[in-house]
Parts: C-alpha cells; sequence; structure tokens
C-alpha cells in the first residue's frame, strides 16, 4: 500500500482516512489547525501529521476542503503540488442553497483548481457524489470521477478500488461540471423524501 495525504479534518476526510487505513495505506492527516490533525490522526492506525503548506508525502493528495477554499489551498502549497495527483472531493453550492451551482456552465470548481496546481500536478474529481457518513458506514459504493490525465486516473482508480469501492470513469475534466450538477442531484433526492442515507451510482447491465 501507498500514503495517502489528506488536507482536511472534516467529515468527509474522516471518512475516505478511515477507509484508506483500513485497508492499509498510510494516512497524513494536514490541515491549518494542527489540533484538529492530531484529533483525526488518533483515530487512525499508523496515521502521520504533515505540516500546512509543506510538501504532503502522499503521491496522492485528498483535498477535503469546501469548494471556496480550494484555490487558496493549492495556491499556498505552490510548488509543494508539483508531481501529485490532487483528489477535489468538493461540491460547488451557493451558499446554503443546494439547488444551484457558484460555478458557471461551461466550468467547475475541479477545473479551477486545476488551473492553479503547478506544473507536472494533475487533478481528478472524486467523491463528491457520496456522503461522508454513508462511505463511512462501509460496504461498496460507487465512486464517479473525472480527468484529463490517464495515469493519474489510473493511481485514483485504483486508490478507490483499494478501499472496497467502485470506480466509475466518467471522463474527462470537463465532466466535473456534471458531476458537481451530481451533487445537486444527491441533495434533491435525499430532501425530497429519499433521506441522507442514500448513494448515487449505476447499474451495468450485461
Amino acid at each position: 500500500m501507498s500514503t495517502i495525504s489528506i488536507i482536511g479534518a472534516g467529515g468527509m476526510a474522516a471518512a475516505i482516512a478511515g477507509r484508506a487505513a483500513v485497508a492499509g495505506h498510510t494516512v497524513e492527516v494536514i490541515t491549518r489547525d494542527p489540533t484538529k490533525a492530531q484529533a483525526l490522526a488518533e483515530q487512525l492506525a499508523g496515521a502521520t501529521i504533515g505540516t500546512f503548506g509543506a510538501a504532503p508525502t502522499g503521491e496522492i493528495v485528498v483535498l477535503a476542503v469546501p469548494h471556496a477554499g480550494g484555490v487558496a489551498v493549492v495556491e499556498k502549497y505552490g510548488d509543494a503540488l508539483a508531481g501529485k495527483v490532487v483528489v477535489d472531493i468538493s461540491n460547488t453550492f451557493a451558499g446554503g442553497d443546494d439547488t444551484s451551482l457558484v460555478t458557471p456552465d461551461g466550468t467547475s470548481g475541479a477545473q479551477q483548481i486545476a488551473e492553479a496546481l503547478p506544473a507536472g500536478a494533475h487533478l481528478v474529481k472524486a467523491f463528491n457524489t457520496v456522503f461522508g457518513h454513508v462511505l463511512a458506514q462501509g460496504g461498496r459504493l460507487d465512486v464517479l470521477f473525472a480527468g484529463d490525465d490517464a495515469t493519474a486516473k489510473a493511481s485514483v482508480a485504483a486508490f478507490i478500488e483499494s478501499l472496497g469501492l467502485r470506480p466509475l470513469d466518467v471522463g474527462g475534466l470537463a465532466m466535473a461540471h456534471w458531476l458537481e450538477g451530481a451533487g445537486l442531484l444527491l441533495m434533491g433526492l435525499a430532501r425530497s423524501g429519499a433521506g441522507f442515507n442514500i448513494a448515487l451510482g449505476a447499474t451495468l447491465l450485461d
């Protein structure tokens, strides 16, 4: 297994980190607040704590921060992310409104983050169509992902698979706009009677 760096300590960060630790990965937890990193790391077997802004140790870096702060975090790291595969898991809801996106048609939060990355780093969109508490419950869920670099996508797909999840490639990074829209769809389902103990997926027919 490998080292996975996770920037953030919220519910999604904890869910992904928890499954990664169970799968045998070494998890590096990084936050602006070292006490939050310490608290999450203590829940994980063999986890380490990284320094915010310094080069992460993992080849895959999960950016588990709200969309509003994603670009700023990437810019803070700068060349420290060179050569890394960065996974953006955020949704681009408009503040407290979960019926519209803050990004205009033709772009996405993931693409904005990708533009801020240094040369040699690659962005993959993933995990934004799974609720954190559902992910933490276990089970083989579908994880939709998108990206432009084939090697980076293969690495992320292998990571997703290692967590006991099924990776489903939806295409290039331009599809991230629609993945973020699918996040709205998931919220609509939850609030319209399905409840929040749900997950999006696909049935592959013969």
